[in-house]
Order: structure tokens, then sequence, then C-alpha cells
């Protein structure tokens, strides 16, 4: 069988829920299938419960990470505009999955509607197909028909004056550390990250895992007895 491009891998992909991408990528370490990338617990590979999905019903989106970070205007810094924000996300890798951090005052920060209607027409016409952020979206109703997939804290209605502080610098959002140029992989589960060059590795471990998870659900719901339950459940080539 002929090896798949980057573009087929990435396809591939998003036909797997993100909790899938997660046990290949580090969720189970003993498994030979799993490649252990990252300490399940102790490192920020993957975002918590902070962030939730508005639209589930559009799936999956994996992408390559472009970052950026939003805060208040400082006078004294004014280096980045949008436009250089969508010049860069222009130019980066695609699918390009867009992960913004907010970092406003405590009392600011739920009510920055940051990612509007305006906002993400411009990133779905430069590349973008996810947004993963610590803060609140608006215009929902807006954003629903572009086919954007969005993680985010909540919604809110407005916002005020913000200015971008840093753009394809290493953040953390929603307990997940990214760097520029990672892989992301999104779903209503949330959201998790791996180096772009685990890809293929990925891609190669995740249909054997996958279709041992489904034939042990298959003979549990099979079980007549306890006995048949626990010898189905019992795989020595599957976590517990």
């Amino acid at each position: 069988m002929p090896e798949l491009s980057e573009k087929e891998m990435l396809e591939k992909l998003r036909g797997f829920d993100t909790p899938s991408i997660t046990n290949i990528v580090a969720t189970y370490p003993n498994n030979p299938l799993c490649l252990g990338l990252y300490e399940p617990w102790r490192e920020n590979w993957y975002t918590d419960q902070s962030v939730r999905c508005p639209f589930p019903e559009l799936g999956a989106r994996i992408g390559y990470a472009v970052t950026v970070s939003f805060a208040l205007p400082n006078p004294s810094y004014k280096r980045w505009s949008i436009i250089d924000l969508f010049e860069i996300i222009a130019s980066a890798n695609k699918p390009t999955i867009l992960i913004i951090k907010q970092e406003f005052p405590p009392d600011i920060q739920p009510k920055v509607g940051l990612a509007g209607g305006q906002m993400t027409t411009a990133l779905k016409a430069c590349g973008v197909v996810g947004v993963v952020t610590n803060g609140p979206t608006r215009d929902i109703d807006e954003i629903r028909p572009l086919g954007i997939q969005y993680l985010t804290s909540g919604v809110t209605p407005g916002h005020g004056e913000m200015a971008i502080s840093a753009i394809n610098v290493p953040v953390s959002v929603a307990a997940m550390d990214v760097a520029p140029g990672e892989i992301v992989h999104m779903d209503e589960n949330g959201a998790v990250k791996f180096p772009a060059d685990k890809l293929a590795d990925i891609c190669k471990n995740i249909d054997a895992f996958t279709a041992k998870e489904k034939e042990r659900a298959a003979n549990v719901l099979a079980a007549k007895t306890f006995a048949q339950i626990k010898a189905a459940w019992k795989r020595e080539d599957l976590p517990g």
C-alpha cells in the first residue's frame, strides 16, 4: 500500500475523535501503540474543561498551529496589527488552527468577545479551520455557517479596545502548551497537540489501536454473563 501524503494523513486523522488521538499521543504509555510523547498527567499537551465547543455538529478539525496573544492596548508597544496576523496566517502551513491567548485583567477577561463574525470571516479566508481560545467569543450565529470549529470559554456580546502583544510564540491556553507549527486536533471533547514530525507515526498506529477498542466494546456488549464480560475486558493488548 503506498504511503499517504501529508494532506491524506491530516484528512485521515480528522476522521477520528480527539480522545482517540490522545490515546496514541500519550494517554496509555504502557501500550506499544502509544507513542508516549508526554508524561500524561504532568505535561500540558491537551486542553482542560475551561473551554467548550459551541459547534459540536461540525466535528473534528486538525491543522498546524499559529499562535497569537491579545491584551489591553499598551501605548509603548504597537508592534502588531490585525493585518499582520492575517498575513502570517495566510503564509502558514495549511490547514491552520489558530490558538488565541487572551491576557486580560480578571475583571475583564470574562467579557472579551474577541473573535466575532468579521474576524472569523477573515480567518476563514486565510485558511483557518479551527480556533482554540481561553476567553469568550461572540457572534456565534455569524460564525456557525462559516464552518470553523471553536473551543472557547463561553459567549459574550461585546468587547472594548484591545491589541496584539505577540504572534507565533509558545503559549499556554486552557492548560495546553502550544508552539507554532505543532499539529492540533480538536473536536467537542477538547484539543490535543503533538509535534508535526510525529504525524506519520500517529497515522500508522491509530487504526490498530482503535480496531482493538471497537472489538472489545463489541464483545462486552455481546456478553451474556459476568465471566464473558470479564474475559472480553481483560485483553492484554488494551488498557483497562
